[in-house]
């Protein structure tokens, strides 16, 4: 691994412990909580586009997510003014823009649920098992997470 490898890692590292602790403690009372917030949701969804790693075929248990049974709970109690918003459904159907409801305690609960297992993976199996799992869940569900949520915390404070 070369060292603007390790620079990258370290920072994925500590986006995802700032963005964990609000699913895995309650109450908590953070100073510019919405921009350290989406700061950090900026810096995983970046770091997505730079981190390279080397495919590891190695057989590693699997990520349990029941041992974190309270992310909603402590989502709630660290941002009790969210909760539903709408969205446009298919952008593209300029036409007929079907309107869908989002959630943005589901949001944040499922970017922590993904980054809570990228950082499992990489302390537990193996760096190369945590990058390609970022790699994998990134685009097919974190992603679009992070821009529902950031577009709705955007919206909601204009």
């Amino acid at each position: 691994m070369k060292e603007h490898d390790s620079y990258k890692t370290s920072e994925l590292i500590s986006a995802i412990s700032e963005i964990v602790k609000f699913g895995l403690q309650p109450g908590l009372t953070i100073p510019g909580r919405d921009k350290l917030l989406e700061k950090n949701l900026i810096k995983i969804y970046n770091l997505y586009f730079d981190i390279h790693y080397v495919y590891d075929d190695k057989e590693y248990p699997d990520f349990d997510k029941t041992q974190f049974p309270d992310i909603n709970y402590n989502i709630k109690s660290n941002f009790k003014e969210f909760g539903f918003y709408k969205t446009i459904l298919d952008f593209n159907n300029i036409d007929n823009a079907e309107i869908g409801l989002g959630d943005a305690i589901d949001d944040l609960s499922d970017i922590i649920l993904d980054l809570l297992e990228i950082k499992w993976r990489i302390e537990n199996n193996s760096l190369y098992d945590g990058l390609w799992f970022f790699e994998i869940i990134f685009p097919f569900h974190t992603q679009q997470h992070i821009v529902n949520l950031i577009n709705y915390m955007k919206q909601k404070n204009e």
